[in-house]
Order: structure tokens, then C-alpha cells, then sequence
């Protein structure tokens, strides 16, 4: 309950009822667009100086191998359930865009330990940037995989030429789509940022606490605020969804969350770090993955992957998830 009454939770819940209520409240795009830009920037500096303090350990290869493995498992997953119930294209998509992350999901849970007296590992930071590109990828593939089983006549050689960078939809190619993952602007801002602080230190951090730390809980609350108009928006498109589809945007993340905690107590990983692995398995993209999708897989919905990722899931982990992962975590 405490969570809750957190200024930035509350101000989400107030976005979503002044968009509820069709107020004329709005955030320009542009302060939008800066807010994000900032809490990336300021993610990457807080990882990056916490990197430098720590340097490189066992704990970190065990948090980075279990990302990279639940980064492959969700989409594989999601894929086997949801295509029995969506077309291949729409069940390529969606599990793409729950087998990627939320940036702001996982800024909110770090936030949230923070407040706890919980201090997550720096790499969980990187362990957020290797788990967006293998979702991407297995979307790719899978949606090529579609295309060859509707015309057949083109199956042979067809896997070579998407492998080769030759196009697969819509005059996009595997090369081009996962580069744009991997340069898009917001990826590239958290690495840079994450780089900029593992360099700089312990005198970095000092000279740079007054703008990555004293004004973070400000600009989150005002960023939140933003996402919840945008929530408040997209409830229309998750509504019209199948009710399979609505249960999987809120029951897949559970699934995925509770096999993040088995792995994670498997390999040992702390209680900050294993919360943070079951926010980033059970969070849902709505930004950068959408974004490629719309050129990689031009025959799926975006209203499906969005609406689903931006109406239900994403709420649903604000408010309720964070806490019940990290108590969930604490709990073992």
C-alpha cells in the first residue's frame, strides 16, 4: 500500500483519471520526449558510476546470463501460446513486445528499491539493454518463418537471404532492423550515459548528483504523469482485444516473473538484483520494439502489440507488479 502513495505512482494514477475523464490536460510531445531522453541519461550516469565503484564480478555475469536467457525464452513462449489464438504475424509481434522491456517499468522498480534500502547491481542496467535486441530478432524470424509457409514456392533460399540482409518486409532487411535497435537514440543514450559514468567516477558522480539524482524523483513523477494520459488513451485498443489475450497481458507476466525467480534463485543473485530480473521479464515494450515492428512485421496490428503492452501490462506492473515481485523475491 505504501507504494501507492508514492508521488510518482500517484501521479500515474492521476494522469490515467485525468485522461479517463477526456480532460484537455496535456504534455507536449516535445517535454515528452525530453523526459524520457533525461531518465535514460540519468539511468545510464547511475549505472555507470555504480560499475566504476564495483568493477566486474561473478554476481554480474550470473544477473547479464540470466537477462540474456529470459530474453529468449519469453518471445519463444509467448509465441507457442499466442499463436494458436492470433494470426502468426500478431503472435510474432506481441511476443516480441512482452519478450523485450520497459525502460520506465524498470527506472520505477529501481526507484522503488531505492526507497525500499534495496540496491540493485550497475549491470542490471546492461542486463536491460541486451534484452531488447533478442526479442526483435525472434520476431524477425518467426514472421519470416509465416511468410515462407504462405508461399511456399519462395521457401528455398529464403532464410539465407533474410541471414544475408537481403530485404524480409516491406524493403526492410534483418541487417538494417537490428542496427536499428541496437543505434536507436534512446538505446544509444542509456550506453553512451552508461559509459560516460563508469569513466568519469566517483568525481563524475559528485559533479553530476544535482542533475542525475536531486531532480529524478521530480522528473519521474512528471514523466509518469505523461504515461498516464498515454494509458489512458490506449485502455480503448486493449478492450477490444480477445479475452485470451487480455488474460495473457496480465498473466504472462506473471509466468515470466516466476520463472525469472526460479532462475535467479538458482544462480543465487541478490534480492534487489532478482526483483529486477522479474520486472525486466515481466515488463512489456511499447516503445522501441513497436517502433521496429512496424517495418519488420508490417502484416501484425500495432493497436494489438501497443494496446496491450501500453493499456494493461504496463499499469498493471506500475502499480501492483514492482511491489509483489519484490516482495515475492524477498519472500525466498
Amino acid at each position: 500500500m505504501t507504494s501507492l502513495l508514492d508521488p510518482a505512482i500517484l501521479f500515474f494514477v492521476f494522469g490515467v483519471l485525468a485522461g479517463a475523464l477526456r480532460s484537455d490536460l496535456e504534455i507536449p510531445p516535445a517535454i515528452g520526449k525530453f523526459l524520457s531522453l533525461y531518465l535514460l541519461m540519468a539511468l545510464g550516469l547511475k549505472g555507470g558510476f555504480a560499475l566504476a565503484e564495483s568493477g566486474l564480478s561473478p554476481a554480474m555475469l550470473s544477473g547479464l546470463g540470466a537477462a540474456l536467457f529470459m530474453a529468449f525464452l519469453v518471445p519463444a513462449l509467448g509465441y507457442a501460446f499466442l499463436r494458436r489464438h492470433v494470426s502468426r504475424f500478431d503472435a510474432a509481434a506481441v511476443a516480441a513486445a512482452y519478450g523485450s522491456v520497459s525502460a520506465v517499468s524498470f527506472v520505477a522498480a529501481t526507484q522503488y528499491l531505492e526507497n525500499q534500502g534495496m540496491s540493485p547491481g550497475a549491470h542490471m542496467t546492461v542486463a536491460m539493454v541486451l534484452m531488447e535486441t533478442p526479442a526483435i530478432l525472434m520476431a524477425v524470424l518467426l514472421a519470416n518463418a509465416a511468410r515462407q509457409a504462405a508461399r511456399p514456392v519462395l521457401v528455398v533460399g529464403a532464410g539465407q537471404a533474410a541471414l544475408s540482409g537481403m530485404p524480409v518486409a516491406g524493403g526492410a532487411s534483418l541487417g538494417g532492423i537490428l542496427r536499428e535497435s541496437f543505434t536507436g537514440g534512446a538505446q544509444l543514450l542509456l550506453l553512451g550515459s552508461l559509459v560516460v559514468g563508469c569513466l568519469s567516477g566517483e568525481a563524475g558522480k559528485a559533479v553530476m548528483q544535482p542533475f542525475a539524482g536531486d531532480l529524478f524523483k521530480g522528473l519521474l513523477a512528471f514523466f509518469l504523469l505523461d504515461m498516464g494520459l498515454l494509458v489512458a488513451r490506449n485502455v480503448g485498443a486493449a478492450r477490444r482485444a480477445s479475452p485470451v489475450l487480455l488474460a495473457y497481458a496480465v498473466l504472462g507476466p506473471l509466468v515470466h516473473a516466476l520463472i525469472a525467480l526460479g532462475l535467479a534463485r538458482l544462480l543465487g543473485l541478490s534480492t534487489a538484483d532478482t526483483a529486477l530480473l522479474m520486472v525486466l521479464s515481466a515488463s512489456a515494450s511499447y516503445i522501441v520494439v513497436p517502433a521496429v515492428l512496424r517495418h519488420a512485421v508490417p502484416e501484425a496490428s500495432p493497436s494489438l502489440y501497443l494496446g496491450l503492452s501500453l493499456g494493461l501490462t504496463f499499469p498493471f506492473n506500475i502499480l501492483l507488479g514492482i511491489p509483489l515481485y519484490t516482495w515475492m523475491a524477498g519472500a525466498l
